[in-house]
């Protein structure tokens, strides 16, 4: 049975209450500071604000890296002001088992997507629209430019502060399987605004938080199992490229309403696993 692991921070923890108000509150200042730290992309370009897509590829490409800095500002922040310090972040070579666990990861992400892109399919469910879909525009260049962006900025950032920060955090009042639910459902509220406001039904909102929330559990889990950052960085970067990659053959292809195909609703509705 999962016990509660303690912070080897001397900083008073609290009770249950206290970590889950720390965590919800961890997550709103990491969107809150994605606001401030993509000013700058809006300056230069203020039609990135009302037609994304049709903002050059340079401010787009700014804006996704700004954006996700946000993400480890917030983090920063944190580890500053309670005094834990970067000792903190569990980042290590990892050991053959790690990458199994990678490996799996990606392994059950895919067909997890695969499964709810054919339930949207065959249901006819409906499902709120990607934001980073109104970024690309069409563009099979910012496709590309997106892959890179998830390895390097998107994964790296999404992971340090929701699995190494905010999950990590409630390791101290709740057993690793209960953080990992606690983390996830943190994760897909936080997404709630954005899907309010892309989606034409309430349906379409929850159906989406659901989404989120499942590719939440599965790297969570396997920040749970190997105590390695590179674990869910590794599987979320891996499995969001294979989602980009599917979009731009897609587009090179020309095929007719990807959106529409299975393949074309893995790829759309996939990368809300962080945005």
């Amino acid at each position: 049975m999962d016990t509660p692991q303690r912070s080897s921070s001397s900083t008073p923890t609290g009770g249950p209450i206290t970590a889950v108000l720390v965590a919800i509150g961890l997550s709103a200042f990491g969107i809150a500071a994605t606001q401030v730290t993509t000013a700058p992309a809006f300056l230069l370009e203020p039609g990135l604000a009302t037609a994304p897509g049709e903002a050059p590829v340079s401010v787009r490409t700014l804006f996704f890296v700004l954006n996700f800095l946000g993400f480890v500002l917030a983090g920063a922040i944190y580890l500053a002001v309670t005094n834990r310090g970067w000792d903190y972040v569990d980042l290590r070579v990892p050991t053959v088992r790690d990458w199994l666990y990678v490996v799996g990861g990606i392994g059950v992400s895919i067909l997890f997507y695969v499964v709810v892109a054919l339930l949207l399919t065959v249901i006819d469910l409906p499902a709120s629209e990607n934001q980073v879909v109104e970024f690309i525009g069409g563009d099979p260049e910012m496709v590309l430019i997106m892959i890179a962006i998830v390895f390097f900025v998107n994964a790296p950032a999404e992971e340090f502060l929701f699995r190494n920060v905010v999950q990590k955090r409630l390791y101290d009042a709740f057993s690793r399987m209960q953080a990992v639910v606690g983390a996830s459902l943190i994760f897909a509220l936080v997404h709630l605004p954005v899907y309010v406001i892309n989606a034409d039904s309430a349906l379409a909102t929850a159906v989406s938080l659901t989404v989120v929330f499942g590719g939440s559990l599965i790297f969570g889990y396997l920040y749970a199992k190997t105590d390695n950052l590179v674990a869910p960085t590794a599987a979320h970067a891996a499995f969001n490229a294979v989602q980009f990659a599917l979009l731009y053959l897609g587009m090179v292809l020309d095929l007719e309403s990807v959106e529409s195909t299975p393949t074309g609703l893995l790829a759309a509705v996939g990368p809300v696993v962080g945005w």
